[in-house]
């Protein structure tokens, strides 16, 4: 029998809260019906909305608050006057064990040192990463790190791997992803320093469950060449914008070309089908929410101006990390790295003893 999941709502986060919140988490419990919902924010506002929504009434808990994290709020700010906000009550809920998961659409850097702060990071884990799934060619692949670290030295980056790979295994089913890391370039002798060693690492771990194929490079991102993409949150960012960037170039450049002439639009009739497929594909609603990896907890983002069905793929996302514990099978894969370091060090010992 799956895990009953609780999921802690910050309803007052995001361009069109809370209205888009209420009618995304409604949506998201038509899917997911035993799970329980905590949604922190004004309570006369989230009440006149789930008055449409009277099944969601009876599964929710609401909890007021009039303290609202701002779009423009510094982490810092967050810091001092953000514990009861909204945001804050909800990853709050989190750490006290009564929601397994915390969602928002609100400010980033807000939603990260919070989250940082209120839940610390698990053992073995120095710093948490923002992961989110992808649209490519193969369907979707998963990368890492999004933004939270702008630096990263070569343990980030096997840490990265080994959460990436996790969160591969519980939201896209798959029971070994191949993982890679993003570099200049594919040969072995390319990159930075932290890249390199990085690489050693994983190709000296074989007790993982991944497949470490080695360097992808940023054309590899979209065929979907492999399942996790691993890079700094610098690099990571750039990488996750422009491919948004570009994914609306190319529809809005289809849009504008099928509009020009008379038989444009006749073939547009004819091809509006797979035109719609590829819109959908692309559309990064369906693909929305990114996942704090690494903390004592889980914590989600939904993009800020994602519309309620944006917010509901990222509900049902959560829900899928709960369930399948995402935190333990992080934990477990982090002791497999711990297990190879140690057979590395005994047989060093081992051979020095023989030399000698």
């Amino acid at each position: 029998m799956a895990k009953k999941i609780t999921i802690a709502v910050d309803a007052m986060g995001g361009d069109h809260a809370p209205q888009m919140v209420i009618d995304g988490v409604a949506h998201a419990r038509t899917l997911f019906p035993d799970t329980k919902f905590h949604i922190f924010g004004d309570e006369v506002i989230i009440k006149s909305m789930l008055t449409d929504y009277p099944e969601l009434r009876a599964a929710s808990d609401i909890i007021h608050t009039d303290s609202v994290v701002s779009s423009t709020d510094k982490p810092s700010q967050a810091l001092r006057r953000g514990r009861q906000s909204s945001m804050g009550l909800a990853i709050q809920s989190v750490k006290d064990d009564v929601a397994d998961v915390a969602i928002s659409a609100g400010n980033t850097g807000a939603l990260m040192a919070l989250a940082k702060f209120m839940l610390r990071t698990m053992p073995g884990i120095d710093r948490p990463a923002l992961v989110s799934p992808m649209p490519t060619l193969r369907g979707e692949s998963v990368m890492l790190d999004l933004g939270a670290n702008v630096e990263c030295d070569s343990n980030n980056l096997v840490q990265f791997a080994i959460m990436g790979a996790a969160y591969a295994n519980t939201v896209l089913g798959l029971s070994k992803p191949s993982v890679a890391l993003l570099n200049v370039g594919t040969e072995d002798l390319k990159g930075k320093d932290s890249i390199k060693a990085a690489a050693d690492v994983l190709r000296a771990s074989p007790h993982l469950p991944l497949q470490f194929t080695g360097f992808v490079e940023g054309n590899d991102i979209a065929t979907g060449a492999v399942d996790v993409v691993v890079t700094d949150g610098f690099t990571g960012n750039i990488a996750l914008k422009t491919a948004e960037g570009t994914a609306r170039l190319v529809t809005d450049l289809l849009g504008r070309a099928f509009k020009s002439t008379i038989m444009t639009k006749l073939g547009y009739l004819m091809a509006r089908h797979g035109l719609k497929s590829l819109k959908d594909h692309l559309d990064p609603n369906n693909h929305n929410g990114g996942v704090f990896l690494g903390l004592n907890g889980l914590v989600m983002k939904s993009h800020g101006g994602a519309n309620a069905h944006g917010f509901a793929s990222a509900v049902t996302s959560a829900i899928d990390m709960a369930q399948n514990d995402l935190i333990r099978l992080i934990s477990e894969n982090l002791q497999n790295i711990t297990l190879d370091e140690d057979a590395d060090t005994q047989q060093a010992t081992d051979s020095s003893k023989s030399s000698s």
